[in-house]
């Protein structure tokens, strides 16, 4: 099928001289900028004693399912990526199809859930440092020093420029998945030998009810989506990838498969290398306690460096990824016109990179110094995949109402383009709306806080910085505005 070409959009704001710097990427490299975003060994860590209980060991048919409607969610993505590839994405992309207020909401969604998610990973690096030199310290200042030097470190990478930032990533990446992957088949190992102390697999594992029909598929689906959420980021540094159309969705399609391998492969190989009791007895740092099991306390020292690098990847990411997202925004004026300059040197939009580095460190403090409100942000950490799931939907929706000439043109489009994003947008509405049905108060209020600021925000944009964004009529694929 034909790439389609880009739709000619004369900016909304100020036409900048000064842009991100072109081709400075490949796909490889951005597909590895996507998985860090996700986090895998942080992700696989947080998951497995909780996808374990959910499913009653049912988490490799539970990580399998999740990852096709992000597969599919993905092709989305490459498909309005082909349209129009910016930083902005989905916040341009739903705000051109469905309506510039919902666009300007989901762009706010895509910041939140990605300093949110940062946050999440960040405030547990220094206790897997810590790990690494032997000591299992709880005390602040060691903690808020680590993550203030890494923020701050990762933040100068950053603005230097992108180039730097994916090699960086590469590196972290590549130690990263060694090291979860070798400890995954040596746990696997473990367990098919039935070495003493692990829980043999059973053909309850493959059920989609777990063992003893126990497990709850809809609850492991929500643990798995927070797993899966960030490939994403393949498509924010779009306009510094090269062949920025289509290369960015290519890597969103294969981060998510890769994700999907690695998670699957870390929690079946993971999950029985200790007892059920004893892993959810050491549910907040399963996955360094196992390595442990099977190695002793030096290889539960590699392990705790794998932890950190991946937090440390993903906070680089965070920041580069939501620095873009701003800059997408703001040159459409929806922001303050000065987070869409590009610095001349670096190429890099420094304004919007320090406005999320500064306030992930202010979020960071403010966690570990401020313990009355902890409970507050765990609320919102734990919403974290709900944002990224109502965002998923959207784009979803925008992929086919702008390609919906496509759908009822021929079987293959009507598929690949209506059925398959729709059942996918449904898929992941359905866990939407059953996590609400479920989740406390304070969770719930979070997100309608998040939503409220978001809806603050979009009127001060609407009506003080009065963009043209907000006067697009939508568009669909032979009909520009």
């Amino acid at each position: 099928m034909a790439v389609e070409s880009p739709a000619t959009f004369p900016a909304t704001g100020s036409q900048l001289e000064t842009k991100l710097e072109p081709n400075a990427i490949g796909v490889a490299q951005d597909t590895v900028i996507g998985m860090a975003t996700a986090a895998p060994a942080a992700s696989a860590g947080l998951i497995l004693a909780g996808l374990a209980a959910a499913t009653a060991y049912a988490s490799g048919p539970a990580l399998i399912l999740m990852a096709l409607p992000m597969i599919i969610i993905a092709n989305c993505y490459r498909r309005l990526n082909l349209w129009n590839a910016n930083c902005g994405a989905a916040f341009e992309w739903v705000g051109r199809v469905i309506n510039p207020y919902v666009g300007f909401l989901v762009g706010w969604l895509m910041i939140m859930g990605g300093i949110i998610g940062t946050v999440s990973t960040t405030v547990v690096l220094g206790p897997s440092v810590l790990a690494v030199f032997g000591s299992n310290s709880t005390a602040v200042p060691p903690n808020l020093g680590i993550d203030t030097a890494v923020i701050l470190g990762m933040l100068v990478i950053a603005v230097i420029g992108i180039r730097i930032t994916a090699r960086t990533q590469v590196g972290m990446g590549l130690i990263e998945y060694v090291i979860l992957i070798g400890f995954a088949i040596v746990g696997l190992v473990a367990v098919l030998s039935h070495r003493h102390g692990t829980f043999p697999i059973t053909k309850g594992w493959w059920s989609l009810s777990g063992i003893g029909g126990r497990g709850s598929l809809s609850a492991g689906f929500l643990v798995a989506l927070f797993a899966y959420t960030g490939w994403d980021g393949t498509v924010y540094v779009n306009e510094e990838v090269k062949h920025r159309r289509v290369n960015p969705g290519r890597a969103a399609m294969m981060a998510v498969a890769f994700m999907a391998v690695i998670y699957t492969v870390a929690q079946v190989g993971l999950q029985g290398a200790v007892s059920p009791a004893k892993l959810q007895a050491n549910a907040s740092d399963a996955i360094v306690y196992v390595a442990q099991a099977l190695g002793g306390s030096g290889w539960a020292k590699v392990m705790a460096l794998g932890l950190a690098l991946s937090v440390i990847a993903t906070t680089g990411v965070g920041i580069v990824l939501g620095a873009r997202v701003i800059y997408g925004m703001a040159s459409h004026r929806v922001l303050p016109p000065f987070l869409g300059n590009v610095n001349r040197r670096f190429s890099t939009p420094v304004a919007a990179t320090i406005l999320v580095g500064v306030v992930l460190l202010g979020l960071t403090w403010t966690y570990l110094l401020a313990t009355s409100l902890v409970n507050a942000f765990n609320d919102l950490i734990d919403v974290t995949s709900l944002l990224y799931a109502a965002f998923y939907i959207l784009t979803a929706l925008a992929a086919i109402i702008y390609y919906w000439r496509r759908v009822f043109s021929n079987f293959l489009d009507g598929l690949i383009l209506g059925v398959l994003p729709l059942a996918a947008a449904g898929f992941l509405g359905w866990i939407l709306v059953k996590s609400l049905q479920t989740a406390p108060a304070a969770q719930i209020w979070s997100l309608v806080g998040i939503v409220g600021v978001g809806a603050a925000l979009m009127l001060i944009a609407r009506f003080v910085l009065r963009p043209q964004f907000f006067h697009l009529r939508p568009e669909t694929e032979g009909r520009m505005r």
